[in-house]
């Protein structure tokens, strides 16, 4: 009888422990996490905003003055903004989408967009003060193009940047686009 209570007065403690160590757990995530100071700075893109630029000719094109409209609204939950741009230039009408968020397990904004003509990207990003930085690498008529996207916030309404791609893996870069926006 001795064993069978110790067995069983075993069994009740690590049953009362598992049970307490479940509702511990449980109570840790009764809440939904809610994005962070990184998430939030992101919230300067978020609006509607007109742009104005120049291209330079290259694997994306020919080259000119571009315009477009674009919105980037908060998705669902506050951590992802999505913008939807509707733009025209020397290659004609072009819509594109991108999603920007700050991954926190690699300590970095992300970038991942596409548009009507086929391409596809990724950056990373980063923000010091008003100015945000991205690179990235894709491939454009079979070469890999290294990109720098640098955006300079003056205030919360306007915006500058400047897109600088590589073709020889960084060691040479050349504009392949220049141009601002402005908050509508």
């Amino acid at each position: 009888m001795t064993i069978r209570k110790t067995i069983l007065g075993t069994a009740a403690a690590l049953a009362g422990l598992c049970f307490g160590a479940s509702a511990v757990l449980a109570n840790q995530h009764t809440e939904m996490p809610k994005p962070g100071a990184e998430t939030k700075k992101l919230d300067g893109f978020a609006g509607k905003w007109k742009t104005e630029a120049t291209m330079q000719p290259g694997p994306w094109g020919p080259g000119g003055k571009m315009t477009g409209e674009q919105e980037c609204t908060w998705f669902e939950g506050g951590w992802q903004l999505v913008c939807r741009e509707n733009s025209e230039g020397a290659m004609g009408k072009m819509k594109s989408e991108a999603i920007i968020g700050w991954n926190g397990e690699e300590k970095a904004y992300k970038y991942m967009g596409f548009d009507s003509m086929g391409m596809m990207g990724q950056a990373t990003g980063s923000v010091s003060g008003n100015t945000w930085s991205w690179t990235g690498e894709d491939k454009m008529g079979g070469k890999l193009i290294k990109s720098k996207y640098t955006i300079t916030m003056p205030s919360p309404t306007s915006q500058t940047f400047k897109w600088e791609v590589s073709d020889d893996g960084g060691k040479t870069w050349k504009a392949a686009a220049e141009g601002k926006s402005t908050k509508k």
